[in-house]
């Protein structure tokens, strides 16, 4: 499993209520229940969760696996591979 469905994963079980278990590559959003504004809400999630900003133009999720490839691409777009930390450490003085 990938860090992004991890974190996806943990998204739509905190917010959605979902099963772990039910939440595969190939498993059809509809079907879990997420309509188009569920999506529109969780492409919000998404942008705080992996620090990417959306682009206007609206896209097209089927599946979970969707969604992780769509994540991946704009994190590998917008160079957000990883989260800063929220205090930056200080040094000892020398």
């Amino acid at each position: 499993m990938t860090a992004t469905l991890e974190r996806l994963r943990a998204i739509l079980v905190k917010d959605y209520k979902l099963a772990p278990e039910a939440l595969t590559l190939d498993a059809p959003l509809e079907g879990l229940g997420i309509d188009s504004l569920g999506v529109a809400e969780l492409l919000f999630n998404v942008e705080d969760e992996f620090k990417v900003t959306l682009p206007p133009e609206p896209v097209q999720l089927a599946t979970i696996g969707d969604v992780v490839g769509y994540i991946d691409d704009l994190v590998a777009a917008q160079g957000s591979g990883t989260v800063a930390p929220a205090v930056a450490p200080t040094l000892p003085a020398a």
